[in-house]
């Protein structure tokens, strides 16, 4: 009985001191499935992924600036590519992790119809969206608006986020009576769960490809190495389907 106890407190020693801490930068819009993701990801690996959330364009900024971060998780495929040049990003390690879809919610449930015509009626004072300039959903927005020649009627209607997260805040506060946010954010058990949404149709925007890339702080970490893979695993994909993204 001694020995299978010492051989137990033996293995849980060794297997906390290989235990590793990741530092991940999440793009805003994957918060809610990265932070199940990184909770299975610590109960099965001993490892833990230390969460930052934000805008893709100020992670980059922070990055390239110094910023102690060991991996990327981002809400588009142009940012990872050029870490990767830079020499801040590993070469060979980018990889799709998701394609995010873009929709104008509403809190109201009676605002935002089936086909968007809300837009065109303009009954609202304020449209929400990300900052286009450094958050990819915002960049969609704006493709969107455009393609549909409602851009020049909208603009000054525009409540800006610094992100994706604070856009939807704008929204629920009523700070703004609709936006564009990501369909990750007010998905629930596979549909939408409140308010009134119009799922952008794809052909209006670039596809939202979301790259992963290991950083060079997280060459040589176990942990950042455990949590790609994982990334990669049938149980993150399956989270990541169940959030309303499309899968590679």
């Amino acid at each position: 009985m001694k020995t299978r106890l010492f051989f137990a407190l033996t293995a849980a020693c060794i297997a906390t001191a290989q235990a590793d801490e990741v530092q991940v930068a999440v793009a805003a819009n994957f918060t809610a499935p990265m932070q199940q993701i990184a909770a299975q990801f610590e109960k099965e690996t001993g490892h833990k992924a230390a969460l930052s959330f934000g805008a893709t364009g100020k992670f980059y900024a922070q990055i390239v600036n110094g910023a102690p971060f060991d991996v990327m998780l981002s809400a588009d495929d142009e940012t990872p590519a050029k870490l990767e040049v830079s020499g801040q990003g590993v070469a060979g390690s980018r990889f799709t992790y998701a394609i995010g879809k873009l929709v104008l919610w509403s809190a109201n449930p009676d605002l935002v119809d089936a086909k968007g015509e809300v837009l065109k009626t303009g009954n609202f004072k304020h449209l929400a969206l990300a900052n286009p300039k450094t958050a990819s959903y915002g960049t969609a927005a704006v493709e969107a608006m455009t393609k549909l020649g409602l851009l020049p009627s909208l603009q000054a209607r525009f409540v800006q986020g610094e992100n994706i997260s604070q856009t939807q805040q704008f929204i629920l506060s009523g700070n703004a009576e609709l936006g564009f946010v990501a369909l990750s954010q007010v998905i629930k058990d596979g549909k939408i769960g409140s308010g009134s949404a119009w799922m952008v149709p794809a052909n209006l925007y670039q596809p939202i490809q979301q790259d992963a890339v290991l950083l060079v702080r997280g060459k040589d970490k176990p942990a950042a190495a455990a949590l790609l893979a994982y990334l990669k695993g049938d149980k993150a994909r399956s989270v990541i389907k169940a959030f309303g993204y499309d899968l590679r």
